[in-house]
């Protein structure tokens, strides 16, 4: 039998802040969910605007890190997988489709806009940091006047 495959990649904007919560067992596990805007040209021809809501689960040392360094309104990319569930609740079946978030990015900065500082929340396993990016005023350009470039200086 071929195995499937199973994998989302989603950038939006949270649209509350996380809930960290802890199971019976002591797992972290925090919830929150993404709003995601798109365009499509309606039957009038005419561009339209569209936001659809996902909600998104992150366990362990990921959902902590979720819960503390993200808020209302700020962007984010999460790569993560599609997972069904299904429970009773007053007698009525309920069922849900989500994200499982094994990776997730922090866009912007600490306001919520979108340059600065990027940052990331790194697998469920683990924390996988990366260097924080330059921002724009601490970046020096150089003035190297009317001279060609010397292709052999080029390290690759």
């Amino acid at each position: 039998m071929a195995r499937s495959f199973n994998q989302v990649v989603l950038m939006g904007n949270l649209t509350r802040d996380p809930e960290l919560r802890q199971t019976p067992n002591g797992q972290n596990v925090c919830s929150f969910s993404l709003a995601l805007n798109r365009s499509y040209k309606g039957s009038d021809g005419d561009w339209k605007e569209a936001t659809d809501f996902i909600d998104i689960v992150a366990w362990g040392p990921l959902g902590e890190r979720v819960a503390q360094y993200l808020s209302k309104g700020r962007p984010c990319l999460v790569n993560g997988r599609l997972q069904s569930r299904s429970w009773e609740q007053e007698g009525q079946k309920r069922s849900k489709v989500e994200v499982v978030a094994q990776d997730v990015t922090f866009l912007g900065g600490a306001g919520g806009g979108s340059g600065g500082e990027n940052s990331n929340a790194g697998d469920a396993e683990g924390a996988s940091t990366k260097p924080a990016a330059k921002k724009k005023e601490d970046v020096v350009i150089e003035d190297i006047g009317d001279e060609p470039i010397n292709l052999d200086d080029i390290p690759f």
